[in-house]
Order: C-alpha cells, then sequence, then structure tokens
C-alpha cells in the first residue's frame, strides 16, 4: 500500500535499491517459504502466554489466503510459497495441544483486486468481488476450519449491505457448524464498527481508559509501529514486559479483552522477542490470573488517591482485586475506593502466604502494610495484585 498507492518515498527506494527491475508484490509469493514453521512449536507459545484464545490472520487486504482457497487461484499459501496449508496446521496443533479458542481474521475488501475496485468505481452498485471472493471464502474457511472466533476487517468503505454482512452473520449464527460457540466482532461495514456485533473493536490500539457498556477488546501490537514483521525494528520498537501488564490491567479493569499481535517472519518463525514477551505474559499471568480470568469490573475501574492501581472483580469468591503497578517506596498502599469492614475485611498480596495488616480511613478508604520483600520473594516483578474479601 505505501509503495504501489501511496509511493511514500523511503518504500519505493527501498524497492529499487534491493530489488531487480519491474518486481512485482506477486513476485514476494514465492519468497514467502515458512521453511521453519512448526505449528507446534506456536501452540505451546501461545498456551504459555496465558492467553485464551487466538486469531490467526487467514487473509489481509493484499488477497493472499493462507489456506488452499478455492477462491484465490494461484494466490494462496498451498499454490505458491510455502506449498501448506498454513491455518489447518495451526489450528489442528492449537486443538491438540492446547484449550485455546481457535480464531481467524479475514479482510472483507483487498486494496488491488481488479474486481473490487471496479464495484468501487461503480459506488458500490454492483457486487461482483463479494459474491465471487470474500463470501465464498468466508463460508469456506468456517465450514472446513470451524473457526470460534470469526474477526472481520477492511471494509473498503462499503456498506454493510454490499457485503451482505447480515445474510453472512445470520447463516453463521443459525446454521453454521460453529452456530453455538462462534463469537464475531463489529467490523462488516461502514457505521457497524462500535456499534453492532459481539464485541467491540472500535479501532486499533483501543484503550478507552473508562467502563463501556458492551463487552469489547483492545487489539493492540507488541511492536508499536507495526502489525508485521519489521526486519529493521529496534528494541525500543517493542513494548516492554511492564507496558504489556499495564496494558492488560488497565483494559481488564475497564471490561475489555486484549488481542496481542505478533508478526511472524516470512520463514515461519515467531520471533524470540515476541516468544519472551508472550512467556512474560504467561509468568504474569500464573501468579496473577485469578484478578483476570473470569473477572467482571468493580464499581471503580482505578484508585482515586494512588495512580496505577486498577479493579477488578471476582464474582465467584466475592473478592475485590487490586492490582498496584508500583510498589511503593513506603511500603504501605493507600486505596481511596474500598470501604473496609472492621474485624471482617482481609487483604491478601497474591502469591504470598500471611493475610496483610490495614487500617480504615474513615468512611472511604484503606491503608495497607505490604510486608518488606526482597526482590527474590517478591511474588513476580512486575505488578502486583491486592485482594480484599468483605467490603462494601
Amino acid at each position: 500500500w505505501y509503495w504501489q498507492k501511496e509511493k511514500r518515498e523511503p518504500y519505493v527506494k527501498f524497492m529499487e535499491a534491493n530489488y531487480p527491475p519491474g518486481f512485482s508484490y506477486e513476485d514476494f509469493g514465492p519468497l514467502f517459504t515458512a521453511e521453519f514453521f512448526d505449528p507446534d512449536q506456536w501452540a505451546d507459545i501461545l498456551k504459555a502466554s496465558g492467553a485464551k484464545y487466538v486469531v490467526l490472520t487467514s487473509k489481509h487486504h493484499e488477497g493472499f489466503t493462507l489456506w488452499g482457497s478455492k477462491y484465490s487461484w494461484n494466490w494462496n499459501a498451498v499454490d505458491v510459497g510455502p506449498k501448506r496449508d498454513l491455518v489447518a496446521e495451526l489450528a489442528t496443533s492449537v486443538r491438540n495441544r492446547t484449550d485455546l479458542h481457535f480464531g481467524l481474521y479475514h479482510s472483507l475488501f483487498e486494496w488491488f483486486n481488479p474486481l473490487f475496485l471496479e464495484d468501487a468505481t461503480n459506488v458500490f452498485k454492483t457486487r461482483r468481488f463479494p459474491t465471487s471472493k470474500s463470501l465464498p471464502e468466508l463460508y469456506e474457511i468456517v465450514t472446513k476450519y470451524q473457526p470460534e472466533i470469526i474477526w472481520s476487517d477492511g471494509n473498503g468503505n462499503a456498506p454493510d449491505t454490499y457485503w451482505n454482512s447480515t445474510g453472512f452473520l445470520a447463516w453463521l449464527y443459525n446454521d453454521s457448524p460453529v452456530r453455538d460457540t462462534v463469537v464475531t466482532n463489529d467490523r462488516w461495514g461502514v457505521g457497524s464498527i462500535c456499534t453492532h456485533g459481539g464485541f467491540y473493536t472500535c479501532s486499533d490500539r483501543y484503550n478507552p481508559g473508562h467502563l463501556l457498556p458492551h463487552k469489547w477488546e483492545n487489539c493492540m501490537t507488541i511492536d508499536k509501529r507495526s502489525w508485521g514483521y519489521r526486519r529493521n525494528a529496534q528494541l525500543d520498537d517493542y513494548l516492554t514486559v511492564e507496558e504489556l501488564v499495564k496494558q492488560l490491567v488497565e483494559t481488564v479493569s475497564c471490561g475489555g479483552n486484549l488481542l496481542v499481535n505478533i508478526g511472524p517472519t516470512h520463514d515461519g518463525r515467531i520471533a524470540v522477542i515476541f516468544e519472551e514477551r508472550l512467556r512474560q505474559m504467561g509468568a504474569w499471568l500464573e501468579v496473577n490470573g485469578e484478578a483476570i480470568y473470569g473477572t467482571k469490573p468493580w464499581r471503580a475501574q482505578n484508585d482515586t488517591v494512588t495512580p496505577e492501581v486498577w479493579y477488578t472483580f471476582s464474582p465467584k469468591e466475592g473478592k475485590v482485586n487490586a492490582i498496584f503497578l508500583t510498589w511503593p517506596v513506603s511500603g504501605t498502599l493507600e486505596l481511596g475506593e474500598p470501604q473496609a469492614k472492621p474485624g471482617e475485611t482481609q487483604v491478601k498480596l497474591i502469591g504470598y502466604k500471611e493475610l496483610l495488616k490495614w487500617v480504615a480511613l474513615g468512611e472511604k478508604g484503606i491503608v495497607i502494610a505490604l510486608p518488606h520483600l526482597t526482590p527474590k520473594q517478591l511474588p513476580c516483578q512486575w505488578g502486583w495484585t491486592l485482594q480484599l474479601t468483605d467490603v462494601n
């Protein structure tokens, strides 16, 4: 897009300097080799991250499908490049080795598809592209791979009527093989985003910082500048694990899910920096998972007195979780939101055995004495959870 359509100078110059004259985007097809792609290894990394679902990009805006689609002749991973059905391989490994829900991302439109461009010229009065390419592909991936999430994207500035989104969704939820388990997002045509959908995505890297009345997802990237793999990325282009934990905690406290994007390499690897970040997230969730999984937003999302404190609520146990991202120098943590009950309220640091001492502050608020721990004794390294039982 930057090279062919917007003709941005750095991209045009890079192609001229590093590729033979007349090299086209299609010529990248055979260079996408995936020779190191090991779906079992991917599944193990995904499991170790503590994630509960995974969404694979089955086709992006340039139309190349990662499965051997009947509707993408000679422009798919079975005919060109890897000569493998990458969707099938990952689906099988994820289902055999983990309990993650398997989902698929699919782009409705394609930047340079002549049928789409023709429909666009006709102001979408004709529907050659969705009827011959986009919709048949959607029916194909649902029937063939039975994904539990359909993550639609790329409306191409066309309305949902052009895409026949409601027709497809009616089939998906009533008659498809995944009708009882499937979940969908909100990107089904102009005007549907943040308005219609099982969960809202609203925009990329969406993090409102306050509670939303509808289930939503913060879809963001570990590489701050890209959704793909960049060979020229610098270390500070990647979010640190502290920044990722902060994103997770803020998102969950406001009623959202976190969808963390990583870009694999053309030869099929998850780069070690991404693997490390995912495993670090998993290590954090191993300790603090009960403050994340199965929780609901509490009456307050973050604390009014101490910054960088976010709340979640565990309805089964009736516990309020206060996740604090900075360990106070004073050794005491003041929370402005919880109303403690003398003699009843209990405060626990997840991953530490003893109950903690606390003092109530008038009507509302509590001061908690944190244990004196060496770095080795800390339950984890980046953000900690206090569990409060019997608070108003």
